[in-house]
C-alpha cells in the first residue's frame, strides 16, 4: 500500500499539514478540495450539521487514498471530520500534488468523488424549521 496521509477527527482539519504530505519538488501543481458547510440544501436553511462516522472510517479512507496514489503513481491525502460542525466549518480537505496541473486536477477529482461513495460517514442536517434529515446513507 503506498504512504498516504489520511485520517478521520473531530478535531478542525489542517490544510497545510496535510498539503505539505503531498508536496515535494517536482511538483509544480497542488490541488486541495475543502468540503464547506453551506447554510442551504435543496431549497432549505441549513442551520447545523453533524456527521456520523463508523468505526473502520478512516480504514475505508486510507484505502481510498491508497487506491487513487497506486493508479496515478501521485501522493495524495485526505482527512474528514466527524461530529457536530457549524456553518462554515471544513468538513473534509482532500490534497494531490503533481507536476502538472491536468493530472492533480483529475486526481483530486477521482479521489473526493471516491471518498463520497465509500467512506462510512454519513451527515445529519438540522433543517431550519426544526426538522433534520439523513443525507447519504
Amino acid at each position: 500500500m503506498p504512504d498516504v496521509f489520511a485520517f478521520v477527527t473531530t478535531e478542525p482539519l489542517d490544510r497545510a499539514a496535510i498539503e505539505s504530505f503531498v508536496t515535494t519538488r517536482q511538483d509544480g501543481a497542488v490541488v486541495t478540495f475543502e468540503g464547506v458547510i453551506r447554510d442551504h440544501d435543496h431549497g432549505e436553511s441549513v442551520s447545523s450539521l453533524e456527521y456520523q462516522a463508523h468505526p473502520d472510517a478512516e480504514r475505508f479512507l486510507r484505502e481510498t487514498c491508497a487506491e487513487v496514489a497506486a493508479e496515478t503513481g501521485l501522493r495524495v491525502a485526505a482527512a474528514h471530520r466527524y461530529g457536530a460542525l457549524a456553518i462554515g466549518d471544513v468538513a473534509l480537505v482532500a490534497s494531490v500534488a503533481a507536476p502538472h496541473r491536468a493530472e492533480a486536477f483529475a486526481a483530486c477529482a477521482a479521489l473526493v468523488d471516491r471518498i463520497k461513495e465509500r467512506t462510512p460517514i454519513w451527515k445529519r442536517q438540522h433543517l431550519a424549521g426544526g426538522t433534520t434529515e439523513w443525507v447519504n446513507l
